[in-house]
């Protein structure tokens, strides 16, 4: 008999409801890929994303999860140099060699990028198997809830504001959803940068944490028409970069409260895809509209060497067990999430 394990599995897409934990055979690695027992694996809104239906192939029955910390239990040929028994966080991002290229310059007709747990199985379970190049040791003493939460938020919001936003020190920054996942991270990263920080996210609890996690002024978008305050406190000059993950609900108040020559930086559309663009206010202030997702091998090594080291502070919520993956779904989908929620087996 096959040994088996747990894991949070959907095999239609559709609400929460299509979330289920059930017994499902135990992967074995392959060539150059190595088995994780997996310690924490914390949700991202991709997952909502992926369990709705994207116009990818999944692969089903499919179980999500793209940020993964656990210990090595098992490797494949190819992947012998790793040692099992070590503690490792998984790099989510696959076919990365595109990025790479595309940061030299290069071109491509079709990336050919993909994420674990998007485009292949992932880590709610109790066994993961990914590619060894994937693996970063965790250092001893750092709390694998803390790895698996950092991983792929810090690698978007670096490359976002490092990488493609060009953000220096003197610099104004606005971070949309800034009470998330991705955004408390960025809020940590531009401050970092020596920008002044600013934050937009919804009620006041939210607007009182981000505001404690390093953001000089927040503002409550179901309060106040940000775009518009923005503007008054900086004295009608906009801020120089903003950083968006919402998308289509507050797009138009992102390219209203850029300064003339200002970049906007889009790396997510949680409340819909298709933002309204007055072109005149692109080319009359000379704007930058950029496109970033994840990060390169290299980026996501550097920032989160840095979370190793203290100088980043990954944001958990809540940590919840495997059981209510379900659960998890749902709180991520009402919005009822501060930084991250992170599932155990």
């Amino acid at each position: 008999m096959p040994r088996t394990m747990r894991a949070a599995v959907f095999e239609d897409f559709g609400g929460p409801e299509v979330i289920e934990i059930r017994k499902v055979p135990v992967p074995e690695p392959g060539a150059g890929e190595v088995r994780v027992r997996v310690e924490a694996a914390a949700m991202n809104h991709l997952d909502l994303w992926v369990r709705r239906g994207l116009p990818i192939q999944t692969p089903m029955p499919h179980i999500g999860g793209s940020d993964i910390a656990g210990v090595v239990d098992a490797v494949g040929p190819g992947a012998e140099d790793v040692p099992v028994g070590t503690r490792v966080v998984v790099d989510p991002s696959l076919g990365y060699d595109w990025y790479e290229g595309q940061d030299r310059g290069a071109s491509f007709e079709e990336p050919p990028f993909r994420i674990i747990g998007e485009h292949t199985q992932g880590g709610f379970a109790e066994y993961a198997v990914v590619p060894a190049e994937n693996l970063l040791e965790i250092p001893d003493g750092f709390p694998a809830t803390d790895a698996a939460a950092a991983g792929l938020v810090f690698v978007t919001a670096w490359r976002a504001l490092v990488t493609r936003g060009r953000v220096r020190a003197g610099e104004r920054v606005l971070i949309t959803g800034a009470s998330g996942g991705v955004g408390t991270a960025a809020v940590q990263i531009a401050r970092r940068t020596g920008a002044k920080v600013f934050g937009v996210t919804g009620g006041v609890e939210n607007v009182t944490r981000t505001q404690a996690l390093g953001a000089d002024i927040v503002y409550d978008r179901f309060e106040v028409d940000f775009s518009r305050e923005v503007w008054r406190d900086t004295y009608k000059q906009g801020v120089h970069v903003v950083f968006d993950t919402v998308g289509e609900e507050i797009w138009p108040s992102c390219l209203r409260a850029l300064s003339r020559g200002g970049r906007l930086v889009t790396s997510g559309a949680t409340t819909g895809s298709r933002g309204v663009t007055e072109l005149r206010l692109v080319f009359w202030k000379q704007l930058e509209i950029l496109g970033s997702t994840m990060g390169t091998p290299t980026e996501y090594r550097e920032v989160m060497r840095l979370v190793f080291d203290g100088v980043f502070d990954p944001v958990v919520q809540e940590v919840l067990p495997l059981d209510e993956a379900r659960r998890a779904h749902e709180i991520l989908e009402e919005g009822r999430i501060f930084g991250k929620l992170v599932l155990t087996p």
